[in-house]
């Protein structure tokens, strides 16, 4: 691993192929479902050289080694998995829809506990790790934006005997590397941040400890959450620019918190200080949210993040949605584009709602 060098480096030179004459300076795309009998590979399911390439950049981004599955919610099902049978999982109240959706039906089917905490009250979420088996984090929530203390927290359960996960898709390693501060697996939805284009579904899983490493590839390999070669093609190419991308989508997210928290139409901004990710409550309340996600012209209304474009969304609208999110809350995933053209494209939407 080259831990020495910088994040913008890693992401620009890991992952490369030899530097053979003639070799291509890119890792090719290897369609292969079979490879010739004598080697490590074997079978497609197994492994992939392609999907090798992404899990190198990964892996040293984030200080460990990284495995690449199906979609977030493969890595995050193969994780939560790994809890025995009557296990206590301690989850945040705010997550990603998935990851608690997924803990509450395996609660109903009486194969887990889950005790929902407030990350941003780290007594009680370390009191709550007692007799756990996982600690879920993510640190900021999704979507309200929440920051919790890692270092803390997972000091905390540790010394409860719990393992410890932090899903980094908000933050990425260019922000924040969880295996630094104790955790024992970071998760990924690299159809985010880490890809950055709108157009991968890829998960993926890094950790330093050997035995999780193992217990993750089996359940890869025997339940067939593979990711395909092209995706991680394309989310090695699209982490190349990685820390240009966070970098620009950050410095917009800045100028934006201040424009918007100054704005008569928004009655509460949800800025966790750092990141690509707003969030606001609106004055008018849901029907002024609502207007406000289908008068843009730039930003667009879709449940994603992490791209190089501009979304938002009102997240009650989805009905599975946590009650504590309030109706009016809007998620905005600030991409790339002009910050000014950003702010003018919602300024004009805020300024037309009725009063």
């Amino acid at each position: 691993m080259t831990e020495r060098l910088a994040p913008a480096t890693i992401t620009v030179s890991a992952g490369r192929p030899p530097r053979d004459p003639d070799a291509p300076l890119n890792p090719p795309v290897t369609l292969a479902s079979v490879f010739v009998a004598g080697g490590e590979r074997e079978y497609g399911r197994y492994a992939n050289p392609t999907w090798e390439a992404f899990e190198t950049v990964l892996g040293e981004l984030e200080g460990g080694r990284a495995l690449a599955y199906a979609s977030g919610m493969a890595a995050v099902s193969t994780l939560v998995d790994l809890v025995a049978p009557g296990g206590v999982v301690v989850a945040p109240q705010h997550a990603y829809l998935g990851t608690l959706h997924l803990l509450g039906s395996k609660e109903r089917r009486g194969e887990v506990e889950v005790r929902k905490v407030d990350l941003t009250d780290t007594a009680a979420t370390i009191a709550a790790c007692d007799d756990a088996a996982l600690v879920w984090l993510e640190s900021p929530t999704n979507p309200m934006l929440e920051v919790a203390d890692l270092p803390a927290i997972i000091e905390g359960a540790h010394a409860a005997g719990a393992r410890v996960v932090v899903d980094n898709t908000f933050a990425t390693p260019i922000l924040q590397r969880p295996l630094d501060q104790g955790a024992d697996a970071v998760v990924h939805s690299a159809t985010k941040l880490l890809s950055g284009h709108a157009d991968v579904l890829l998960g993926a899983i890094v950790t330093r400890d050997p035995e999780i490493h193992r217990a993750v590839d089996e359940q890869r390999r025997m339940r067939g959450a593979i990711a395909g070669p092209m995706e991680a093609w394309l989310a090695a190419r699209g982490m190349r620019t990685l820390h240009l991308r966070v970098d620009a989508a950050q410095r917009n997210a800045r100028q934006l918190a201040e424009r918007l928290g100054k704005h008569a139409e928004i009655s509460r901004l949800h800025d966790p200080g750092w990141g690509t990710m707003l969030g606001i409550e609106m004055t008018g309340g849901v029907a002024a949210a609502e207007q406000l996600v289908s008068s843009t012209s730039l930003w667009i209304n879709a449940t994603s993040l992490g791209g190089v474009e501009s979304t938002f969304e009102r997240r009650r609208r989805w009905g599975s949605e946590q009650a504590t999110v309030p109706e009016d809350f809007i998620r905005l995933s600030v991409g790339v584009e002009d910050a000014d053209d950003l702010w003018h494209d919602l300024e004009r939407a805020l300024d037309g709602l009725p009063d």
